[in-house]
C-alpha cells in the first residue's frame, strides 16, 4: 500500500504539472490574468487562525500570494489517494479513474474555496466552470496515465 502512496503522489505532481500548463496556455491564449481566489483563501484563513507574518505589507501580500499558489497545488495529496483507490479498483477503465481523479482534484481546490466564501461555484458562468474544469481534467488524465506507467515499469522488472 505504501508503494501505491507513493507512486500516486508522484503521479499527482506529474498531474500537477500538467494542471498548471493547461492554465498558463489558457491566460496565455486568452490574455486573462491569473486567478486571485487562492491568494483571498490565505487572506479568508487568516481571519480565523494567524496573520500571514512580515516586515511590512508588501511582504506580507508576497507571502500570501506565495501560500496560495502552493496551496493551489494540493494535488499531489490527491494523486496519493489515487493511488491508493487505484489499486483496489484494479479493473476500473482508466477514463473513468481519470475522470474521478480530476473532479476530486477540482473539488479540493473549491470546496475550501466555497466553504470561506471566497467564491460560489453556483453563480459561476459555463466559461468559469469550463476554465477551471479543463485543467483539472488534464490532472486527472496525466495522474492516472502516469500512475499507470509506474505500475507497469515496475511490474515487467518483477
Amino acid at each position: 500500500m505504501l508503494g501505491e502512496l507513493v507512486r500516486g503522489a508522484l503521479a499527482g505532481a506529474a498531474g500537477t504539472t500538467a494542471l498548471n500548463t493547461a492554465t498558463y496556455l489558457d491566460m496565455a491564449i486568452r490574455a486573462r490574468p491569473s486567478s486571485t481566489s487562492p491568494e483571498r483563501t490565505v487572506q479568508e484563513v487568516e481571519q480565523h487562525f494567524r496573520p500571514v507574518p512580515g516586515e511590512d505589507a508588501s511582504a506580507r501580500d508576497n507571502r500570501r500570494q506565495a501560500s496560495g499558489h502552493c496551496w493551489a497545488s494540493e494535488q499531489g495529496g490527491v494523486g496519493a489517494v489515487y493511488g491508493c483507490v487505484r489499486a483496489k479498483a484494479a479493473r476500473a477503465p482508466l477514463p473513468v479513474l481519470a475522470l474521478a481523479a480530476g473532479v476530486t482534484a477540482n473539488a479540493g481546490s473549491t470546496a475550501p474555496m466555497s466553504a470561506l466564501g471566497v467564491t460560489d461555484p453556483r453563480e459561476w458562468t459555463a466559461e468559469s466552470w469550463l476554465m477551471d474544469l479543463v485543467p483539472h481534467l488534464a490532472y486527472g488524465l496525466v495522474t492516472a496515465l502516469t500512475f499507470d506507467a509506474f505500475a507497469g515499469r515496475r511490474d515487467r522488472r518483477s
